[in-house]
């Protein structure tokens, strides 16, 4: 462990739980900001040729530099940040629980062995579980963002359309539906895809850190540090985390008969199955490239965002 990991440490010990989350909260709104419109772009990959064999159906989307375009084309350049309050909204909730919790269980030497290391097992852990929270709490949010960044112009439009006109109506339309039942429509969704994603994230960023820390170009560092380990850890979260963005995006965004019910899909595993049965392994891997582009920079701006603000407070504070 560095002179200034111990100097932060010291320096920010007696801050309280409520501080870490707000840190967290913070860095992630601001990181979610500017990877936003990638995340629309995404979630229409992700929709398009939904349970539909390759080859078999019209693409909107070429690719994702296509999609860009024709969603600024046929609905404005605002419409690449659709979905931004709810977005920035869970952000919140998911990463101030997350990266608080993290960032606690490091401080006390929850996550770390004797010689202050990344513990693989425990790290993953810890930072699955506190994700899992975030997600399940912040559900709500995740549904109308969703739901939100799907709705498209007629000539480009995928998946199913709610035609909501903003986002109050989309929560006041749910709660109508079936209250809070309907508000928590397809929560389970998120469980897999956060518990792999802040395991992957948190745990490998912890080793990468570890393994560049002693080398000299990062000696007293710390910023750069953080945005060499973050930009590889965020590499691996894409590529584990991709199968169940696919799944919560499609099961999140599925219509409902008059019972609730979902229209396609009856739950997670179900899901799996057809989605893997019509569209192939390729089809749980719709939007990967996206999904790297968004989440490779929304890592490194969120935890860089997280050292300086923390650095920031614990000099305030020394």
């Amino acid at each position: 462990m560095s002179a200034n990991d111990k100097k932060m440490r010291v320096a920010t010990h007696d801050k309280p739980a409520g501080v870490e989350f707000a840190i967290g909260a913070t860095a992630a709104v601001g990181a979610g900001f500017f990877t936003n419109p990638i995340d629309v772009v995404k979630i229409r990959l992700q929709l398009q040729g939904e349970l539909e064999a390759r080859g078999t159906y019209t693409r909107a989307y070429r690719n994702t530099f296509h999609a860009a375009y024709q969603i600024a084309r046929h609905e404005g350049l605002l419409a690449l940040q659709s979905g931004l309050v709810t977005a920035l909204g869970f952000q919140v909730v998911l990463n101030g629980t997350r990266l608080g919790s993290y960032n606690l269980a490091k401080r006390y030497e929850l996550i770390v062995n004797e010689a202050g290391d990344t513990n693989v097992f425990k790290t993953a852990t810890i930072s699955g579980i506190a994700g899992c929270v975030g997600a399940v709490l912040g559900s709500p949010l995740y549904l109308v963002k969703t739901q939100l960044q799907s709705q498209s112009a007629k000539s480009i439009a995928v998946g199913h359309q709610h035609n909501h006109s903003g986002t109050m109506s989309a929560f006041r339309t749910l709660w109508r539906e079936g209250g809070v039942k309907a508000l928590y429509r397809g929560w389970y969704a998120n469980i897999p895809r956060v518990f792999v994603g802040s395991a992957t994230q948190l745990t490998t960023f912890g080793l990468f850190s570890d393994w560049l820390r002693p080398m000299e170009m990062f000696t007293d560092k710390p910023i750069f540090l953080t945005f060499v380990a973050s930009l590889m850890g965020g590499s691996c979260v894409a590529l584990t985390m991709q199968p169940f963005d696919v799944v919560a995006t499609r099961l999140y965004n599925q219509g409902t008969d008059a019972k609730g019910r979902g229209s396609l899909y009856n739950g997670l595993f179900d899901a799996l199955y057809k989605i893997f049965r019509t569209e192939g392994v390729f089809g749980l891997y719709k939007g990967v490239f996206p999904t790297w582009m968004r989440i490779t920079p929304h890592t490194v701006l969120c935890l860089v965002f997280y050292e300086k603000i923390a650095r920031f407070l614990g000099d305030s504070n020394a």
